[in-house]
């Protein structure tokens, strides 16, 4: 059933106007070569331009249009949206480092809470835009003692990044329920793969210290658990949830995409060393703050809803990921 999905979705975006925000990211840049590879036409919005080490190539770059600017320029926005006319709109950017989020909190608020409504309300009332897909996160629900995260689950964020995710999801609701604009939810668990190169998240610190052979300095005490998924299995649900928004009727929805299968960090950087032909190497230095111990997602909903699933088992995702990191790093 995923495959005829994901096929089905692919030739749906065949010659339609794509806007994605935050095209630079780890994330953004991987949709923007899988778009480009479906014969989208691409339009991205990003604060930076030439990210290194993305996974856009020279010629992915002439294929699309590229504007430098801030998601929360409501003016901008305006403009851009009115000037190219996107059909599908994914929305991307912010800014994504909960340490970072954690110092510059205005920073954030102004990123992924007034980018947000930025973005919406410049995409109301403009009847030529089909769905609106928008990034969220897991820590949208913050801490909760029953887990998996369901769908329904309240959103009760309590740091910066937190809470301007979960800020996120209700301007996003809001301007379906009172303006009908076609706009879902994504929530994502740990996002891993090529051309994250954010080394202060554990995957693409772990794989770089066993491609190097370098001891791997682990913030927390090493048991916070988490559930991983691979890059191309969300850009995967993105996609299918941005063809089918409109048809079933999914505005103001919510969708978790997860492979729930929830390790802890100690597990993960072992599987990581494994995928690098390594012995895992590691200090537990037992210092993390303001973090959830635990989250995980179910994504039955998606699955149920929208006929997806991962296509990459976690071994699978590790090791593409490790190839990728080889190259990268030299």
């Amino acid at each position: 059933m995923e495959g005829v999905e994901v096929k089905v979705s692919a030739e749906y975006f065949k010659g339609k106007k794509v806007l994605v925000t935050g095209h630079e990211g780890f994330l953004g840049s991987n949709l923007v070569r899988r778009l480009i590879s479906c014969g989208a036409k691409v339009i991205g919005l990003d604060i930076v331009s030439g990210r290194k080490g993305s996974v856009l190539s020279k010629a992915d770059r002439k294929k699309i249009i590229s504007v430098r600017g801030d998601v929360a320029d409501h003016r901008l926005v305006t403009r851009l949206i009115k000037k190219h006319r996107p059909r599908i709109i994914f929305h991307l950017a912010a800014e994504a480092l909960v340490d970072n989020c954690f110092r510059k909190p205005l920073k954030t608020f102004s990123s992924n809470i007034a980018g947000t409504w930025s973005l919406l309300e410049a995409a109301r009332g403009e009847g030529f835009v089909e769905a609106v897909v928008i990034a969220s996160s897991d820590k949208a629900y913050g801490s909760h003692k029953k887990l998996p995260y369901m769908e329904e689950a309240p959103l009760k964020g309590d740091h910066p990044y937190d809470v301007s995710k979960s800020c996120t999801d209700l301007i996003a609701r809001t301007y379906f329920r009172s303006y009908g604009l076609p706009v879902a939810v994504t929530r994502c668990g740990n996002i891993y793969g090529p051309g994250d190169l954010n080394f202060s998240r554990i995957t693409p610190e772990a794989v770089r210290c066993a491609v190097k052979g370098e001891t791997l300095m682990i913030r927390s005490d090493g048991k916070f658990t988490r559930d991983y998924i691979f890059v191309e299995d969300v850009i995967d649900g993105y996609m299918i949830l941005a063809r089918k928004l409109k048809k079933l009727g999914l505005g103001g929805e919510a969708f978790n995409f997860s492979d729930e299968n929830p390790i802890t960090v100690l597990e993960l950087v072992k599987k990581i060393a494994s995928a690098a032909g390594r012995k895992p190497r590691f200090r537990v230095l037992n210092r993390a703050r303001y973090e959830i111990k635990d989250q995980y997602l179910s994504s039955k909903k998606a699955r149920k809803v929208l006929g997806w699933r991962p296509n990459h088992t976690l071994k699978q995702g590790l090791r593409n990921t490790v190839d990728w990191y080889r190259e990268a790093l030299g």
